[in-house]
């Protein structure tokens, strides 16, 4: 990686650098000090219902200082998320168990368990599962944030979404639908 993307990257992640490489790495080296090591079991986390997705938080910015948000989600066959685009943050699709049909950066493809997505920021994408069984996929999203909206959207009342409700808070958190 060129020291031009290392710095990109380091910015799309929030974290800023002052400019001697050795304040740097001491700026780093305490940022990364200050994380706090978690063991998470696989009854743990948060499990909320966000407009039909099932996702238990697992990690969540509390934990990684924003560095990142991981969710895993169980879902039935036909369960999705229209298409969108996220202005804040990158994320990473990783099927453990049955199939999800991704769309992103105009390509459809169904993934399989083992199989991986990165859906970058300013990218549209969207997602459904199929087949006939429940799917399991770990969501990795990158900067974290984004569990906020997704509580705020699980407080939603039961029954079919009012999509324009649902799009007023997702446009609060820089996600909107296309």
């Amino acid at each position: 990686m060129n020291r031009k993307s290392f710095f990109t990257n380091l910015g799309a992640l929030g974290i800023t650098l002052v400019s001697t490489p050795a304040i740097a790495f001491r700026a780093s080296k305490e940022f990364v000090n200050s994380l706090t090591p978690k063991i998470v079991r696989r009854d743990e986390g948060k499990t909320i219902n966000v407009i039909g997705d099932m996702q238990t938080l697992k990690l969540t910015g509390k934990d990684t200082n924003g560095l990142f948000t991981l969710i895993e989600e169980h879902n039935d066959p036909g369960v999705g998320i229209p298409p969108h685009i996220h202005e804040n943050e990158d994320e990473i699709f990783k099927v453990l168990e049955g199939e999800m049909e991704l769309t992103v950066g105009g390509e459809t493809t169904v993934l399989k368990a083992g199989d991986l997505a990165f859906g970058p920021r300013g990218v549209p994408h969207s997602w459904r599962i199929v087949g006939d069984k429940k799917a399991k996929v770990i969501l990795s999203v990158f900067p974290s944030g984004i569990e906020d909206m997704f509580e705020e959207l699980a407080q939603l009342p039961p029954g079919p979404p009012d999509f324009p409700k649902v799009a007023e808070i997702c446009g609060r958190y820089g996600v909107n639908f296309v």
